[in-house]
């Protein structure tokens, strides 16, 4: 059996990753492609994403109990990517999982096959997205901007030739499609 493959789904928030995934979910049957479900410390009131929400202890218990596959943190958020994904990819499944521009390179050093997914969205409809889903303040909202900038113009993200880019700017059907056409680029092995 092959070992599967990582499919890093990454961009800035607000880019639509967590509705691009629950769009994507719908279409997985018979498909050998799973999807993660990260673990973050924010409330677990907080809406979107379909995540598993901690505490700042049980976070830090879980990493220190090596739950994770990868852990990095952002925007005042701690984020882990479950171990169990090492058994998925062993088992010759896909696996998307809600990754960060910033961990990118630790995250290649860890899985040789990875394939890096960039949403891309045009800097005003971010804006408007991350207004309306009102998770966050407008300091915090602001912050978010910020670091989509930086990442806009950082070179190594930019020029990197190994990033698919897929725009987000219009028809959730459109990326989830698209998604589905890098997925099935390369099927994962047969169990």
């Amino acid at each position: 059996m092959n070992e599967g493959r990582l499919i890093y789904l990454m961009g800035p928030s607000g880019a639509g990753k967590d509705s691009v995934l629950q769009g994507l979910q719908q279409h997985l049957h018979g498909r050998r492609c799973r999807i993660a479900r990260r673990v973050i410390t924010r409330s677990a009131e907080a809406v979107g994403e379909e995540a598993l929400a901690v505490s700042a202890q049980a976070f830090d218990d879980l990493e220190s109990a090596g739950a994770f596959a990868m852990v990095w943190r952002a925007n005042g958020l701690a984020y882990g990517i479950p171990r169990e994904i090492d058994t998925w990819l062993l088992e010759g499944y896909q696996v998307v999982v809600n990754g960060s521009r910033g961990y990118l390179e630790q995250a290649r050093k860890r899985y040789w096959n990875l394939l890096p997914v960039l949403l891309e969205v045009e800097p005003a409809i971010l804006r408007a997205r991350l207004n309306a889903r009102a998770r966050e303040s407008a300091d915090q909202i602001e912050a978010r901007l910020a670091r989509s900038a930086a990442f806009t113009v950082d070179r190594s993200l930019r020029e990197d030739p190994g990033i698919v880019r897929v725009d987000n700017s219009a028809s959730l059907e459109v990326t989830v499609r698209r998604l589905l056409e890098i997925i099935e680029s390369h099927p994962a092995a047969e169990g």
